[in-house]
């Protein structure tokens, strides 16, 4: 039986691609039977009735799956933040990063709108770079309009399944044109009254850039932590982590606990405070989450 890759899910049909084009194919009532639903990024077997047209019979083994957006087999999470309009967030970004980290997909940060600061917020910026890069991330700073920082990110994209995700109107879908001109992503300007931009993209899919598949998606459109306990925040914060070590108490959870190692790696000035303060803010959050029944 043939095999491929689902690239795009849309009404119901899945487009399988394999080395001699794309199938359009639909799911066999055996997956709603077994509640298997199959997303864009799955290796998949299928039974093709002629050249264009077939049915998915087994859906592999996922090494992950996100349910928004909903996309499996990722590789990476390039996470999009605008320097300026709308105006850069830490929190927003750790907030990001531990839904990431959670979901065991390496991430990238990539801040876009360079171009737009000033000496003042360039630097800051530049500092926040270097904090996360001190975190173990990898930060391109990048302007779709200058071009600046895309060569660095090229080959990140190569032979990978990438997320592009980040708030409305930072500028994924002009980044992605910016690499790729061809592909004429349609963007929407900032709305200056909501001060966010507006979803501009409708569905998943995967599009070929620079030998590797990325999925221009609406992002996720929840960062709530319904999934992640207390006790598991703390692997989501690489630094938090690996200072947690040298924690006196095995479990430490970096709040009233003594000789908290992380308390005082935020005292020394070794970890940036805001990093910190995040962690306690996402800790009380599952704490004062509602029970699941």
């Amino acid at each position: 039986m043939p095999e491929g890759k689902i690239i795009k899910a849309l009404s119901g049909f899945y487009y399988v691609a394999n080395e001699d084009g794309v199938v359009q194919c639909r799911g066999r009532g055996v997956f709603r039977k077994n509640k298997v639903t199959p997303l864009v990024g799955d290796e998949v077997v299928y039974q093709a009735e002629n050249d264009t047209e077939g049915y998915i019979l087994e859906v592999k083994d996922r090494k992950n799956e996100l349910v928004r957006p909903p996309i499996a087999n990722v590789d990476q999470a390039i996470l999009v933040f605008s320097a300026v309009e709308p105006d850069f967030s830490t929190a927003l970004l750790d907030r990001f990063l531990v839904l990431v980290e959670y979901n065991q997909i390496k991430p990238l940060i990539c801040i876009t709108k360079m171009d737009l600061t000033n000496d003042d917020q360039k630097s800051r910026l530049e500092e926040y770079a270097e904090d996360y890069r001190n975190a173990g991330y990898e930060v391109i700073l990048t302007s779709s309009e200058t071009s600046e920082g895309l060569e660095k990110l090229k080959p990140h994209i190569e032979g990978k399944i990438s997320v592009f995700a980040g708030q409305s109107g930072v500028g994924k879908s002009s980044l992605l044109n910016a690499i790729r001109p061809d592909l004429e992503l349609k963007t929407d300007d900032i709305s200056s009254h909501l001060g966010r931009g507006k979803h501009t993209t409708r569905h998943v899919e995967l599009i070929t850039i620079n030998n590797g598949l990325v999925a221009d998606t609406p992002g996720f459109s929840s960062l709530e932590f319904t999934e992640i306990e207390a006790e598991e925040l703390n692997s989501c914060f690489p630094d938090i982590a690996e200072i947690s070590e040298d924690c006196k108490f095995r479990g430490c959870l970096h709040m009233a606990e003594p000789k908290c190692a992380v308390k005082a790696a935020v005292e020394s000035g070794s970890l940036p405070e805001y990093r910190y303060l995040h962690y306690k803010d996402f800790l009380l959050e599952i704490k004062d989450r509602k029970p699941r029944y």
